[in-house]
């Protein structure tokens, strides 16, 4: 196992942008050291950034991802951060589900409009 990791390492390893990889940067969710201009990514980072992108994936908001990080950071048991992260789970998956019901609603009206207006272009046609 690598101890360190240089940006293109890292933005191959998670098929991402060196630039996406600088925003988290910037947004202090990862810090690399510095040897002059070179980045030099810890197993801290790797881990970070992994946790970052699986938080993205899911819908996490950044800021949610960060509070989750500095938990971590404060409290090495994971306690606090895995309860608060099954909370969010939770919250997310009621969020998804709402937007599946409000999808589903939506498909059935359009089913519905279009049926209407095919049976009145089938009137028209014929009439």
């Amino acid at each position: 196992m690598n101890d360190s990791y240089s940006i293109t390492d890292l933005a191959r390893e998670f098929d991402v942008t060196t630039r996406t990889i600088r925003f988290y940067e910037d947004q202090e969710l990862i810090e690399p050291e510095r040897q002059g201009q070179t980045r030099i990514y810890s197993q801290r980072d790797r881990v970070r950034l992994r946790l970052i992108m699986r938080g993205k994936r899911l819908g996490f908001s950044l800021k949610e991802i960060r509070d989750l990080l500095d938990l971590y950071d404060g409290d090495r048991s994971e306690i606090t951060q895995l309860t608060i992260l099954v909370s969010k789970i939770n919250e997310r998956r009621d969020a998804l589900r709402t937007q599946r019901e409000d999808i589903d609603a939506t498909l059935d009206e359009l089913d519905k409009l279009e049926e209407s207006c095919q049976g009145e272009l089938s009137r028209k046609k014929t009439g």
